[in-house]
């Protein structure tokens, strides 16, 4: 893991492919192994750090995630 913790871990795991772009790393038939397990690895850091059971899936935890943002913007 990166020196930033798990989200240098992404992004290490993105660096390992200058080729792709974001489009082809997040094609969920072709997502990079190490780059699957970075993500998980992320996810369920935010949800220990937020909730006591686990997000439904993707779309609610960016829901919860951009919401939490929101009221921190307004402070």
């Amino acid at each position: 893991m990166g020196k930033g913790g798990l989200f240098s871990y992404v992004l290490d795991a993105r660096k390992k492919y200058p080729d792709s772009t974001l489009a082809d790393l997040y094609d969920p038939r072709s997502m990079p192994p190490d780059l699957v397990k970075a993500h998980k690895a992320l996810d369920k850091a935010v949800e220990q750090a937020y909730r006591k059971e686990k997000f439904v899936d993707d779309m609610e935890r960016l829901g919860f995630l951009f919401e939490r943002y929101q009221e921190l913007a307004k402070s």
